[in-house]
């Protein structure tokens, strides 16, 4: 990174003379290298997370390395959508906490340091005790670090008008994704291939390397990280602590009394968790919707606001099994060999981020091609083609599905045409539901809505979570009855949101 920082040739002190990173502030190589870090360390651990739950039970690969949990299919899947709707959920929190007690700057350290200690839990041997700990603490740190970050790399800018802006968080987001492409290589085959605990190890080292760089590089980032914009009072503080004592003890009680009578099972905390991650979102999009200070207006964009919510619920349940389902599918049904070339199934996870990258500056010039040409798509058109691309992608893993029978593997190939096709239909969601969530947002709500956003996430794979845990649903989600019914799911989603288009278009007001 060394050679891309450039310095002017005018004198030390004057205006334009500070080391840059590609013309930008020098704060945002720091944040890019601590983003790249923190995602290497998570998606790396991610891309073992199902494989390692697999192993050594009865939906495992014949003859691969056991010692891992040995789960069955189903709660494998329950067990990775109640994690990542934990971690959007917590994304809330972890703003609150950056804007009332900490300030960005350190409530990023210490999501960073809990991210780290988790990773190292999770090196631990030990079975499931240590492995949930650990699980829970990158959860809580990732969703600590999510908000503050991007918040941080915001501050590095003269406001919303600044037209480096926009050029500094597609950096930003650069190194999201080179850290979530890299990690599977690495810390996959480490973990696959290797030792299970030697590639939660790497990931903790990643994520230590982040930190580090973070430290290092504070001083470049702007004072204004280290404010916290609205502190809690004295009266507020001691309320806040009193209810969480309260609640923390009430839980504390509650599972001790189910632990000693020997009633414990692993659905005492998921199934809570999975109820939570539906009545939240659902709880917060009320309470906004019901604030009677809100004008005409305001209420009109929050109606419309919802549907583009469910839109993304629908998407995400579907999409996020990209890390369950399809890859479960990939590790026990596909071959894992390409052109002579033997690799781990964890690869498969490094798909969605190098099609990222290459597909995002396409997307970005169509959208700009068609918008000089009066015929860019609404947003409204761009949710109903991204329920359309994702649902299309389950129709293609029904292809795939029915060739794997016995001990016939496909081609590694269908996951890449799955994975592209959920890249694209991500494309033409996640960027525009962010825009969207900014334009559309309440002046109460501002700094609130971009964590509403992230609850979309939470709801989608808590949905998910239900559906695969078998205490409740029980749905084999890797049957080809389930996968048709959610692809038929997404494309009637779709066809709802576009034939409503005037409709919700009418309720967005001036937002397009």
């Amino acid at each position: 990174m060394a050679s891309s920082l450039t310095k002017d040739s005018a004198r030390p002190g004057t205006p334009g003379s500070e080391k840059t990173f590609f013309g930008h502030p020098r704060g945002l190589a720091t944040l890019f290298m601590t983003e790249m870090w923190e995602r290497f360390s998570f998606y790396g651990m991610r891309a073992l997370l199902v494989v390692y739950l697999l192993s050594g039970g009865p939906d495992a690969k014949k003859g691969s390395m056991g010692g891992g949990l040995g789960m069955d299919l189903a709660t494998t899947t329950a067990i990775y959508s109640v994690y990542l709707s934990m971690v959007y959920l917590l994304a809330m929190p972890g703003g609150w906490l950056g804007d009332r007690v900490w300030g960005p700057r350190k409530t990023v350290t210490i999501a960073a340091v809990t991210i780290m200690s988790g990773h190292l839990v999770l090196a631990l041997p030990g079975g499931q005790a240590p492995f949930f700990a650990g699980l829970a603490l990158v959860a809580l740190g990732s969703g600590l670090l999510k908000a503050n970050i991007s918040t941080m790399v915001g501050h590095l800018y003269d406001g919303p008008d600044d037209p480096r802006r926009d050029g500094g968080f597609t950096i930003f987001y650069m190194g999201i994704n080179m850290g979530a492409f890299f990690a599977p290589l690495i810390i996959g085959t480490v973990g696959q291939q290797v030792s299970w605990h030697l590639g939660f190890g790497l990931a903790a080292v990643g994520m230590g390397i982040g930190l580090m760089a973070f430290l290092i590089g504070t001083r470049h980032l702007s004072p204004r990280s280290t404010v916290v914009p609205k502190p809690l009072a004295a009266e507020e503080r001691a309320s806040w602590l009193r209810k969480g004592l309260i609640w923390l003890a009430v839980a504390a009680v509650f599972y001790g009394v189910v632990g000693f009578t020997g009633h414990f099972t692993l659905n005492w905390a998921m199934i809570p968790l999975t109820v939570i991650g539906l009545i939240i979102p659902a709880g917060v999009l009320i309470r906004i919707k019901r604030d009677k200070e809100l004008s005409a207006v305001e209420q009109s964009k929050m109606t419309g606001y919802i549907w583009f919510f469910v839109a993304a619920a629908a998407f995400w349940m579907i999409y996020d099994q990209g890390g369950s389902t399809v890859q479960a599918f990939g590790e026990t049904k596909a071959s894992g060999s390409l052109l002579g070339f033997d690799f781990p199934s964890s690869w498969y996870q490094s798909l969605n981020p190098v099609f990222i990258m290459a597909l995002a500056p396409v997307f970005a010039w169509f959208w700009l091609w068609l918008n000089r040409k009066g015929k860019e798509p609404s947003t409204v058109a761009k949710f109903a083609a991204a329920l359309f691309f994702i649902g299309v992608s389950f129709f293609f893993f029904l292809l795939p599905l029915g060739m794997a029978g016995g001990d016939t593997l496909v081609s590694p190939m269908w996951l890449v045409g799955i994975y592209l096709l959920q890249t694209v239909g991500e494309l033409c969601l996640s960027p525009v539901g962010l825009s969207v969530t900014t334009k559309m947002a309440p002046a109460k709500y501002a700094s609130q809505m971009m964590g509403v956003w992230f609850l979309a996430v939470t709801a989608g794979d808590s949905v998910t979570g239900l559906l695969s845990n078998p205490a409740v649903g029980g749905v084999d989600l890797s049957g080809t009855g389930a996968v048709a019914a959610e692809a038929v799911l997404a494309a009637l989603a779709g066809g709802a949101v576009y034939m409503y288009r005037r409709k919700v278009k009418a309720l967005m007001g001036d937002v397009h």
